[in-house]
C-alpha cells in the first residue's frame, strides 16, 4: 500500500493550524520542561529523579545501566512491560514486539528527552497503561549525559528556546555518536550495541534529533533506513508503507505536521527538490537498517519554539506506538524473514548476489508537499553572501530525494579471510555480534584479493581519524590460508554488515575508518600492500573454531 506525500502533507498542514497541547497529568510526575514552561530543559540529576518516582509509583518499570560515560555517569535505560520482562532471554516465548526509544545523542537537541520522560510517565501512570499488552518498551532519555551536563545559552543559539540553553553536541570524548556506529569507540555506542541490540535486539530503533536547515512549518521530520546493502523487504516496508501510515496517524489522530527529513537541494529554487541525508552506516539509523532491523529517525524542527517541538516529538512516538502496536505480527514476521534470508541466501550466493559499493540518490514516486517561505540573500557582519526566511509563505510541491540506489556494486561472497593479526580487528567485528572464526588447518582455494593502487587519506581530521579513500584492482589467485586465519562466514544474520564492515571500497567500512592502515603500505619501499582481506566467492569445505 502507497500513500502519497502530496495528500498527507496538505491534510497535515490543515491539521497543524488545531495542534492539541500535551494531555495533563494531574499527579505528575512533572519534567523540568513542564515545570519551567518550556524555558528548560532537565539536567543528569533532573532525569534520574524523574525516573526514580516513577520506579517508585509502577511496578511495570524496571531499569538497567546503558553504559557509564566518559565521565562516569550512569546512563540509564528504561524497561517497560506488563509485566516487564525479567531478563531478555524470556522474550524468546513471549509475543510482545520490542520498541526502543532513544534520545539526546546530541546533548543539544533536547525535546527528544523531555518527551519519552513524559510518555514513560503517560503509560506507566494510567489506571490501563498503554501499550505494554503488546509491546515491550525501551528508553534511554539521555543518551549522551556528558554534553547534556554543559548546558548554555550559547548552544545552538539558532534554536528557537529552550530560551535557559541547552547542552553539547558531542560526547565526554569530544566525539559525535552519531557518526560512531561503525567505529564504536564512544562509551555510549558500545553500550547500545551491547545492552540494547546484542541484548534486547529490538525490532524496531526510534532515533530522536533536532534539525535545522531550511524554513518550513512543519514540526517533525522524519526518515527511515536508507542503506541500500540492507534487505530490500525492510527498506520499502518503511517507505511505502510504515512510515506515510505514521505520518497519517500523527495529522489524523495527534494534528501535527510531519514530512520526510531534509533540506531543499537550493534554497533559492525550491523547485529542484527536497532531499534527504547520507545513507551511509556511521549514522545509528542506517547501521540497524543492515542488522536486519527496522529503524526511525526523527528530526524536530529546530525553528519551531520548544514547547511545540516536544509536544511535535511526543506525538510523533505515540504514532509510532499506535502503528506497532496494530502490526505486531507484521513487523515481527519481516525482521525474521530478513535474518532468515541473511543465512538461505548468503549460503549460496549466486554471480547476481552484489553489494553496493557506490549509490546515488533518486526522487520517490511520489512528490512532498512543503510549507515553506521565500527566503533572501543578505551579507553578514563579515562579508558572507546568506539567506533568511521572508513573511512570504509559500506551499512547495517537489521531488522528495530520498531513495538511495546502487551504481556500482561488487559479487557478494561466501566468506572474507583476514590475513592481518591485528587483535583490534576482531575486537571490532565481535563487539558488533559477528560470527568470527578461526580456521584450524590450512586450506588451498581461490580467492579474490585486492591490490591497492591509490590510498588517500583525507586532509581533515574528521572524528579523530583521517578518512581513507581507496581505489584498486580485484584479481582472483590460489592461495593457501594457514591456521589462525580469521573467517567471517556470510551466511549468517549480520552478513550484510560484516562486508560493509570488510569490503575494501566500501564507503564507510573498517579500511575507511583506519583499522588496517599498519597493513596497508609496507614498512620498506613504495607502494601498497595488498589488502588483507580476501574473498572466497562460493562454498569451500573449512574446518574452523569459534574465536572467542
Amino acid at each position: 500500500m502507497k500513500f502519497s506525500f502530496l495528500f498527507r502533507s496538505i491534510g497535515s498542514i490543515i491539521a497543524l493550524m488545531a495542534l492539541p497541547a500535551l494531555p495533563a497529568f494531574a499527579q505528575g510526575p512533572f519534567t523540568v520542561a513542564e515545570r519551567s514552561n518550556f524555558a528548560s530543559t532537565s539536567r543528569f540529576a533532573d532525569v534520574v529523579e524523574f525516573i526514580s518516582t516513577l520506579q517508585q509509583r509502577s511496578p511495570l518499570l524496571r531499569v538497567e545501566r546503558l553504559c557509564r560515560s566518559t565521565e562516569g555517569r550512569d546512563v540509564p535505560l528504561l524497561v517497560l512491560g506488563d509485566p516487564p520482562p525479567v531478563s531478555p532471554t524470556g522474550m524468546r516465548r513471549d509475543d510482545r514486539l520490542v520498541v526502543y526509544l532513544q534520545a539526546n545523542i546530541h546533548a543539544g537537541e533536547v525535546e527528544g528527552k523531555e518527551a519519552v520522560l513524559m510518555l514513560a510517565r503517560d503509560i506507566l501512570l494510567r489506571a490501563s497503561p498503554l501499550y505494554l499488552d503488546k509491546l515491550v518498551i525501551l528508553i534511554v532519555p539521555l543518551f549522551n549525559a556528558d554534553g547534556n551536563e554543559r548546558i548554555s545559552v550559547n548552544n545552538r543559539r539558532e534554536q528557537v528556546g529552550p530560551i535557559n540553553g541547552v547542552g553539547e553536541r558531542h560526547n565526554g570524548q569530544l566525539l559525535d555518536i552519531n557518526r560512531d556506529a561503525v567505529k564504536a569507540e564512544t562509551p555510549e555506542m558500545r553500550g547500545f550495541i551491547r545492552n540494547v541490540l546484542l541484548r534486547w535486539d529490538p525490532e524496531l530503533v526510534v532515533d530522536c534529533h533536532t534539525t535545522n536547515g531550511s524554513y518550513h512549518d512543519e514540526p517533525v521530520t522524519y526518515s527511515w533506513v536508507l542503506n541500500p546493502n540492507g534487505p530490500p523487504e525492510i527498506l520499502s516496508y518503511m517507505r511505502d508503507t510504515m512510515m506515510p501510515t505514521i505520518a497519517g496517524i500523527l495529522g489524523t489522530t495527534y494534528r501535527t505536521a510531519s514530512i520526510p527529513y531534509g533540506e531543499y537541494v537550493d534554497p533559492r529554487l525550491p523547485e529542484k527538490g527536497w532531499e534527504t541525508f547520507s545513507c551511509q552506516p556511521r549514522y545509528l539509523t542506517n547501521y540497524v537498517g543492515l542488522r536486519n532491523r527496522l529503524a526511525i529517525l526523527d528530526e524536530n524542527y529546530s525553528y519551531a519554539d520548544f514547547r511545540t517541538r516536544v509536544e511535535g516529538c511526543y506525538h510523533f512516538l505515540r504514532s509510532i506506538l499506535d502503528y506497532c502496536s496494530g502490526h505486531v505480527e507484521e513487523i515481527r514476521t519481516l525482521v525474521r524473514n530478513a535474518d532468515l534470508q541473511a543465512v538461505r541466501g548468503s549460503a549460496t550466493p549466486s554471480p547476481a548476489d552484489s553489494f553496493a559499493v557506490e549509490c546515488a540518490v533518486r526522487a520517490l514516486d511520489d512528490p512532498v508537499t512543503i510549507r515553506g517561505y521565500e527566503v533572501e540573500s543578505y551579507r553578514d557582519s563579515l562579508g558572507r553572501d546568506r539567506l533568511r526566511k521572508t513573511e512570504r509563505q509559500r506551499i512547495y510541491t517537489v521531488p522528495c530525494l530520498s531513495d538511495f540506489v546502487p551504481t556500482r556494486s561488487v559479487r557478494f561472497p561466501a566468506a572474507y579471510c583476514l590475513t592481518v593479526s591485528d587483535p583490534g580487528v576482531a575486537e571490532i567485528l565481535t563487539r558488533h555480534g559477528i560470527e568470527v572464526e578461526r580456521l584450524a588447518r590450512s586450506v588451498t582455494t581461490e580467492a579474490e584479493g585486492f591490490s591497492i593502487t591509490e590510498l588517500s587519506p583525507s586532509n581533515r581530521l574528521f572524528q579523530g581519524h583521517y578518512l581513507n579513500a581507496v581505489r584498486g584492482e580485484y584479481s582472483t589467485e590460489l592461495r593457501e590460508f594457514v591456521p589462525g586465519t580469521l573467517i567471517v562466514r556470510t551466511a549468517q544474520p549480520l552478513g550484510r554488515l560484516a562486508a560493509t564492515l570488510l569490503e575494501p571500497e566500501s564507503n564507510d567500512g573498517l579500511l575507511v575508518w583506519n583499522f588496517f592502515d599498519r597493513s596497508l603500505v609496507p614498512q620498506w619501499g613504495r607502494g601498497f600492500g595488498t589488502y588483507p582481506v580476501y574473498r572466497i566467492g562460493s562454498p569451500v569445505k573449512l574446518v574452523t573454531e569459534p574465536l572467542r
